[in-house]
């Protein structure tokens, strides 16, 4: 009975080592396809604030043919040796905006490779349960906002999940403008549904019941707005 017992226990302890190795190896040789997979949804996202984009198109070549990526310092420089992989929306804000290292997109032209069509500027806060983040396109102009794309980690589906799940919602902001003259001023998301601000060039319609997540939002227009100030400036004149 002893050896039987011993025997069980010895099976059991070799089939759970085997287990746990299979599933190492599987984990390892995923993560190269995950990480991939990742990258093709940023690149997706970041594309969908300035084009429509079809099921049909190749997501890869589009991005590698028209999108220029670098890095900024909160002084509107280029950080040269800066690699973007390595950059961490999340750790960057935490950040005071005066250390922050910024990622920008400039997307181009597709008949002139050297004329900037947008410049798309990823966005980072935190909303009424959890993080939010996303990106959001200005024109050439560096102040009409042309598209944006929203996510989060939390958000109630159906309310603040909006920002994300209803395209609707994040087609308000296109057109909007961020500064008054020199003045930055952001787009705010105002409280309540179904209001028409077509008129006004800062504000957009809220959503109901999700006046914080609203509020997340707003705060995190401003902050990264602020962070990148100085490139915008730089770049508009």
């Amino acid at each position: 009975m002893r050896q039987s017992n011993l025997y069980i226990i010895l099976f059991a302890g070799a089939l759970t080592l085997v287990s746990a190795g299979l599933l190492s190896l599987a984990s390892e040789g995923l993560k190269e396809r995950q990480q991939a997979n990742i990258a093709l949804e940023q690149k997706k996202n970041i594309l969908s604030t300035v084009v429509e984009l079809k099921d049909s198109d190749n997501i890869e070549e589009i991005y590698a043919k028209r999108v220029k990526a670098f890095v900024v310092d909160a002084e509107g420089n280029i950080k040269e040796g800066v690699e973007l992989k390595k950059i961490n929306l999340a750790a960057e804000y935490k950040k005071p905006v005066e250390q922050r290292l910024l990622p920008v997109y400039e997307f181009t032209s597709e008949t002139e490779p050297g004329k900037i069509e947008s410049v798309v500027l990823p966005v980072y806060g935190f909303g009424l349960w959890n993080d939010i983040w996303g990106f959001v396109a200005l024109e050439s102009d560096f102040n009409t906002i042309r598209g944006v794309k929203f996510d989060h980690k939390g958000e109630t589906p159906g309310l603040g999940a909006r920002i994300q799940s209803d395209d609707e919602v994040q087609k308000r902001y296109k057109g909007k403008s961020i500064y008054d003259n020199d003045k930055l001023v952001s787009v705010t998301m105002m409280k309540g549904e179904g209001n028409d601000y077509a008129s006004d060039a800062h504000k957009v319609d809220g959503m109901s019941g999700a006046t914080l997540t609203a509020k997340g939002v707003n705060n995190m227009l401003v902050d990264y707005f602020n962070s990148y100030d100085k490139y915008i400036k730089k770049n508009s004149k």
